[in-house]
């Protein structure tokens, strides 16, 4: 069985994470620049089977898209002209960052750690990726 991977997608940098072969666990994997993106992806999916891209979708508290969106929607165009036999879903990322960022805490990392915005965004990766394959 092939690997599911997941993307928190920011302006800066991009948190990653990637289930395992069964897809059952999720877990972070790195964060990595955005400009640096399409080329990591493409090195990843040569060495890694990978079946499915699961990108956050950043909402409003009403659910309308957020100022975010309009960075991702060019990505995603890039991707699938990159990647074109890799599908991408789409899930709610609202609150992923918080519920990070509270995770981190309740886990016991140290407040230096929890500055660390990278982290964030690989944990917000690993709950995205998590709350896809609950749902799924």
């Amino acid at each position: 069985m092939a690997r599911i991977l997941a993307i928190d997608y920011g302006g800066k940098r991009c948190g990653i994470a990637v289930t395992d072969e069964s897809q059952i666990i999720a877990s972070g994997l790195t964060t990595v620049d955005t400009h640096e993106l399409l080329p990591w992806l493409k090195e990843y999916v040569s060495k890694e089977e990978i079946e499915l891209f699961v990108v956050g979708e950043p909402k409003r508290l009403h659910g309308e898209p957020s100022e975010s969106e309009k960075l991702i929607q060019p990505f995603l165009e890039k991707l699938n002209k990159l990647l074109p036999n890799i599908p991408v879903k789409r899930i709610d990322e609202r609150f992923t960052s918080k519920i990070a960022f509270d995770t981190m805490i309740a886990s016991g990392i140290s407040k230096k750690k929890r500055r660390d915005k990278a982290l964030v965004d690989q944990i917000s990766a690993t709950i995205i990726l998590q709350d896809y394959l609950y749902n799924r």
